[in-house]
């Protein structure tokens, strides 16, 4: 199979519509990573995201639908907070949990009775979304557990030979995935952070929590990024605290003894520190925009360039930085355990 990368235009639109139609799936960008898009309807389209990626089959997906579309069809129930939240943030980085029992295909939400469901603000994808008319369930169009992408070149380095067509819609601009909220309780709880904070959500609703995951007793998780290892480069990583940053500088002088390839990953004002002892540095950024936007492309570039990627944990805590320290922690997770949302 060849695999093109096209602009999107009416004509691109009109190829990946028919190619969905006929049970493939299309990489399609949004405004937080590129996504792996197919007919929620359509139980082998959804098969085929799981079997491409290399997707455990208990970790459900998210349908993407454009603004207007009627989410009757598609969910049993949206609470009155719901509806705030909707006038608030969407289109943009919320994905929002529903009640929703055979609405859509049965693996896209893993056996729960329930629906995850997104409105992305990239005009790309709205022009993809309303052209097509249906719910559009897109993970991160990356092999299960590598680097989410955040270019049409990331989905291209996983997925050449493998799908037929990624509608280029630029670099994103959010670059982490969008914040998950539980919409079926009396109040909304965060499953997954991300660019909308539990501040923002509380200051439209009064009220936001954080979900903590109970593995081991049999629960199911309602959101992709809960369990595993996630967006991990393909090199060594070691993560230590802001406060430890000596200890990181003995550990890249003891990597490089063994003769390795090191680099390090750190926000702005560390560079100097690791620049005179003759580090290859990977420059995160100075605030929460920049390192939410650069996170990836980074851990990417990391694995050109290294064996070790030394990773120092950002100074700022809170907000979009609860995000960015989810994503970061998981990368450099050695083994397959929860992590709650830190």
């Amino acid at each position: 199979m060849q695999t093109k990368i096209k602009e999107i235009t009416p004509e691109s639109l009109q190829e990946a519509k028919n190619i969905i139609f006929n049970g493939g799936v299309v990489a399609i960008p949004t405004e937080t990573v590129y996504g792996l898009g197919g007919n929620a309807f359509d139980d082998g389209a959804v098969k085929k995201i799981f079997e491409v990626k290399g997707r455990p089959n208990d970790n459900p997906l998210i349908a993407h639908v454009h603004i207007d579309y009627d989410l009757s069809t598609i969910v049993d129930s949206i609470p009155p907070y719901a509806e705030k939240l909707r006038a608030a943030f969407l289109p943009g980085p919320l994905t929002m949990v529903y009640p929703s029992k055979g609405k859509v295909s049965p693996y896209v939400s893993c056996g729960l009775d329930t629906l995850a469901v997104r409105v992305p603000s990239h005009e790309g994808a709205q022009a993809f979304l309303r052209e097509v008319g249906v719910p559009i369930v897109a993970p991160s169009a990356n092999l299960s557990r590598h680097v989410s992408p955040t270019s049409a070149k990331h989905v291209f380095d996983d997925f050449d030979g493998k799908i037929p067509l990624i509608l280029d819609g630029g670099n994103c601009t959010g670059g982490i995935e969008s914040t998950v909220c539980d919409c079926t309780g009396e109040y909304p709880v965060i499953l997954r952070p991300g660019l909308i904070t539990k501040e923002m959500i509380a200051s439209v609703v009064g009220r936001c929590e954080e979900y903590v995951p109970k593995i081991g007793q049999g629960e199911k998780v309602k959101s992709p990024g809960v369990l595993y290892k996630h967006y991990s480069p393909r090199c060594k990583t070691l993560l230590f605290p802001a406060e430890n940053v000596e200890n990181a500088v003995l550990r890249y002088r003891q990597e490089t003894q063994e003769n390795k390839g090191v680099a390090v990953l750190c926000e702005e004002k560390w560079i100097c520190i690791f620049e005179k002892i003759g580090a290859k540095c990977l420059n995160l950024g100075k605030n929460q925009t920049e390192m939410a936007t650069r996170l990836y492309g980074l851990l990417r570039e990391a694995e050109g360039l290294c064996d070790t990627l030394i990773v120092i944990e950002p100074t700022e805590k809170g907000g979009v930085m609860t995000g960015v320290m989810n994503r970061l922690q998981k990368a450099c997770a050695s083994e397959d355990i929860p992590h709650g949302n830190h």
